[in-house]
């Protein structure tokens, strides 16, 4: 299995739930549509007849089913779909999604009528080179989650554990989080059995801290078991803000590419300070926080407020006889339009450039970026420069 070469693009959450979708993709779309490969991550399902099953603290109202057309029509032809919003609104969300994406061409994966089927891989051959992708979920609660006889995401259980500190009451407590062991496993086994399939190995992984560039602890320990099993490449999404990018075997790890179309209904001023008190609460207990134009955000739901949650990427990897030879990012931000919209080597795409710098270090990771034209290389230590 070799090929030519291949350009795959990806992006973080897309959330459609106004009609007339075009609109929020119509600055990107070029770029997008240069792609061999476009994959996005289907935040809310596409739906008219859902009922809603309140098993988040925020339900979506579901997006416009003519809105998959716009992701066609942009250029996708790989939608992830595992996360904490598909079960939002119940069989009819997840049974309209799968069947109007598929009959726009477009893959789907980590959803399902049951268990098996949210569990199956989606494989894109394009020039004799085939891509296999998978998708889990790891945050939310389990009402998500599909079963033998139940419709939802295929999913890995996280374990949250609390230490307190016994000699300063009252003080934050150490958290630990860890994959649950036969979840994980389930997953690895998926890895494994796709691995001989494809040339090239995505996992999609729906986790990490909501409204925080932090890392938890099992942001890598899954990504980690990932790549040990098989993967190429690990893409993360779910917190609405970007998060460092990492190496981990020579393999790389968007631990979070941000939301990409926030085309959410404005919120009344209540649920707007209701948002503002959860993610204040979220972003407490880091003295490191930091308040200046490239700084973190506040409010990861407010992208006119909060600098850092307008900002988003669009990963890029060239593929070459059947191997990742290239990996890149685009930097992009959210308009004043709610309009994803591409930046370039200048002072707006630097500001980009600064944070993702600025909070990769402080992640731990030892990754570096180099400008090159209008995008952004991938580099470790030993291959900078």
């Amino acid at each position: 299995m070799t090929g030519n070469s291949l350009t795959m693009l990806a992006v973080g959450d897309l959330i459609l739930e106004e009609p007339h979708g075009d609109y929020f993709l119509n600055l990107v779309a070029p770029i997008l549509k240069s792609g061999d490969i476009v994959i996005g991550q289907g935040e809310v399902v596409f739906t008219s007849r859902g009922v809603k099953m309140f098993v988040e603290i925020v339900n979506s109202p579901g997006c416009p089913p003519s809105n998959m057309g716009t992701l066609a029509h942009s250029g996708f032809n790989v939608i992830t779909l595992a996360g904490n919003h598909v079960w939002d609104l119940g069989t009819p969300g997840i049974e309209d999604t799968l069947a109007g994406l598929r009959n726009y061409g477009i893959a789907t994966v980590g959803a399902g009528m049951n268990i098996d089927e949210a569990r199956k891989p989606a494989i894109i051959e394009r020039k004799e080179t085939r891509i296999g992708f998978l998708n889990y979920n790891c945050v939310g609660l389990m009402g998500s989650w599909a079963t033998q006889t139940k419709p939802g995401s295929t999913y890995v259980r996280i374990i949250t554990a609390y230490e307190m500190n016994i000699p300063n009451p009252g003080a934050t407590p150490d958290v630990y989080t860890f994959a649950e062991p036969r979840s994980l496993k389930a997953m690895i086994s998926d890895i494994q059995k796709l691995r001989p399939l494809c040339d090239i190995l995505v996992v999609a992984l729906h986790k990490g801290i909501l409204g925080s560039y932090k890392l938890a602890m099992y942001d890598q320990q899954v990504s980690y078991a990932a790549i040990d099993a098989g993967a190429d490449l690990i893409l993360g999404h779910h917190a609405h803000m970007l998060k460092g990018i990492e190496l981990y075997k020579g393999k790389v790890i968007f631990h979070g590419l941000g939301r990409f179309v926030p085309a959410i209904a404005p919120v009344t001023e209540e649920e707007r300070k209701s948002q503002q008190s959860l993610f204040a609460v979220s972003l407490s207990g880091h003295s490191d926080q930091r308040n200046s134009t490239t700084g973190v955000a506040r409010l990861a739901g407010d992208t006119q407020r909060d600098p850092a949650s307008k900002w988003n990427i669009i990963a890029k990897c060239m593929i070459d006889r059947g191997k990742i030879s290239r990996v890149s990012y685009l930097p992009c931000l959210i308009n004043e339009q709610r309009q994803p919209e591409v930046l370039k080597n200048d002072e707006r795409g630097r500001q980009l450039f600064d944070f993702m710098d600025m909070i990769t270090g402080d992640a731990g990771l030892d990754t570096r970026y180099e400008w090159d034209g209008d995008e952004v290389m991938i580099h470790t230590d030993e291959t900078a420069g």
